[in-house]
């Protein structure tokens, strides 16, 4: 699963020098400004924010009528009961809620809002796994770590082999170096948030804000100390987060590095009870969406569809969508087996458009994805997905799945692949976590400090490619509410036209703080997406969808 807090950077260093520093000796750097809640809805010329310009695309809109659009989100799930989703969640009206009987004959029982494919009997999920390389090497070690070069007799096999050795090793070495790296600051972060609750009278359970610590009567040097460290947290992880989704996401970040160091490679069979290794369309899962992890799938809906103007939350982009929610992204890497069989219920239960924020560095059965593309494309559905936050160029180190198929055909007319942008013009305008790739990257997006919902709460302020690619998916919901008519690939042709390319705006290579390069070069198009331009231009389209019965 692609998003998770970047803490091996200034603040958590911060965090571990603070400690160790007398409270006299401390300076607190300037943090850099927090961009307003929502800037990713913004228009560059009216709010200097480079949002995709929502407040422009809806008086465009004004006195047209919109048709419902059906967006399935494949991700972690859903909080089916979030005050902003709730009413525009899908309902499978075929189905009869909790009469354990599959009404509609799809294979599903009680598949009312979506299904889970990591689900099991008595109410259970798979929901953390570990990532498919060490699932992998763990699988073909015993075959073939005695072989070597020169006496393997299958060459393409061993080959795969060697691949998976490779980025096992890279991934277990950085599991190890990070949890030594950020167990402490866990340690650090849980006693200094303890100083803190105390310091303003909260109980045991209370939450704070970075604007809840001017309110400190620094009493101590200990208190000092931990309001510096706590500044430093939410200069950097965003003014709008509260002390315990910090160390949430931390914890869950570090139950992932465990996953990989100390992995239970017995738990989908446990759990689930299928052999995923076997694509043979039996029966699995169950209909619960809502787990400790629903967290990322909500805010991915959120950002999508959101109820608008309700007082609540926030808008989303898109005023007309069914948010079909299917759970098949674990705290670790998905499986090929998962996505296959999502991506053929969302489209066989008719998502018009599937969201898809995850990937990972192997395919095992990557034949079954390609069909699954197909398929979708076949069903002129369209899919957006994100490019994953390692700072890597895609068009050397490709994430999966994608679409260059096996049989040798790529870029398909129905999938976009979305970098992460920042809120201001200039040289932090690339997320400096977002993957990239002149071929293989569409278009960029809104994924620094945007606004999302989150589960049981209002909202919250999350980065990641993973929240880039709903607010490109809730962009093409909206021009396909008002243009019914336009085809997967049209959508596609217009997303990618509304993104004016940025030539000549140098910025800070992803993962680099001094290299700039041009940012019209890390994608196809060079350009952020626009959801006022993307109107225009789809309103002079000539529709191509071909009705299905």
């Amino acid at each position: 699963m692609f998003n998770f807090p970047k803490y091996i950077t200034g603040a958590a260093l911060l965090v571990s020098l603070t400690l160790s520093l007398p409270a006299s000796a401390q300076i607190l750097p300037k943090p850099e400004p927090e961009p307003p809640k929502g800037w990713q809805l913004m228009d560059l010329k009216e709010n200097g924010f480079f949002g995709i310009s929502l407040k422009p695309a809806y008086l465009f809109l004004q006195g047209k009528k919109s048709k419902p659009v059906v967006v399935a989100t494949i991700d972690s799930g859903i909080d089916t009961l979030q005050q902003d989703l709730k009413s525009i969640l899908w309902v499978n009206t075929k189905e009869i809620p909790g009469n354990g009987i599959d009404d509609d004959h799809n294979g599903y029982i009680d598949d009312v809002h979506g299904w889970n494919f990591l689900g099991g009997p008595n109410g259970k999920a798979d929901f953390n796994e570990t990532t498919e390389e060490v699932r992998e090497y763990n699988k073909l070690k015993g075959k073939y770590e005695a072989i070597t070069d020169t006496n393997s007799v299958d060459k393409k096999q061993y080959a795969y082999w060697k691949r998976v050795k490779t980025i096992y090793d890279t991934t277990t070495n950085k599991a190890r170096t990070e949890t030594e790296q950020l167990q402490p600051i866990m340690n650090a972060l849980m006693v200094t948030s303890g100083y803190i609750k105390r310091g303003l009278n909260l109980p045991a359970n209370g939450t704070f804000k970075q604007a809840d610590l001017v309110k400190l009567k620094m009493t101590n040097d200990t208190l000092t100390q931990s309001k510096y460290v706590w500044d430093s947290i939410f200069s950097q992880e965003g003014g709008n987060q509260n002390n315990a989704a910090i160390i949430k996401d931390l914890s869950e970040y570090l139950a992932k590095l465990n996953n990989d160091l100390s992995p239970d490679l017995e738990a989908r069979k446990r759990i689930v009870g299928d052999n995923v290794d076997s694509m043979d369309h039996k029966p699995y899962g169950n209909n619960l969406l809502k787990f400790a992890d629903a967290s990322h799938g909500t805010g991915v809906a959120g950002l999508i569809g959101a109820v608008r103007n309700n007082g609540y939350g926030i808008n989303g982009v898109a005023d007309n969508v069914r948010i079909m929610a299917i759970k098949a992204v674990p705290n670790g890497d998905e499986y090929d087996k998962d996505i296959a069989n999502a991506i053929h219920y969302a489209v066989d239960n008719g998502a018009q458009i599937v969201n898809m924020s995850f990937g990972k560095k192997i395919s095992p059965h990557k034949e079954w994805l390609d069909e699954a593309f197909k398929y979708a494309a076949s069903k002129d559905v369209l899919l957006v997905q994100a490019s994953g936050n390692d700072s890597e160029d895609m068009d050397v180190n490709p994430d999966f799945p994608n679409d260059t198929f096996l049989d040798g055909s790529t870029d398909a007319d129905n999938v976009v692949n979305v970098g992460a942008s920042g809120p201001k013009l200039g040289e932090h305008l690339a997320g400096d976590f977002s993957n990239y790739g002149k071929t293989n990257v569409d278009v960029f997006a809104p994924g620094v400090k945007v606004t999302t919902v989150d589960t049981d709460a209002e909202f919250m302020t999350e980065d990641g490619t993973s929240f880039s690619s709903p607010i490109t998916a809730g962009i093409a919901a909206l021009v396909l509410e008002y243009y019914p008519t336009l085809s997967s690939k049209q959508l596609k042709q217009v997303i990618l036209q509304s993104a004016t390319p940025l030539t000549g705006t140098m910025v800070l290579k992803p993962g680099s703080k001094t290299i700039k390069v041009d940012f019209a070069s890390l994608s196809k198009t060079g350009g952020i997406v626009n959801a006022y331009k993307a109107l225009q231009i789809a309103s002079k389209m000539k529709g191509e969808r071909v009705p299905l019965p």
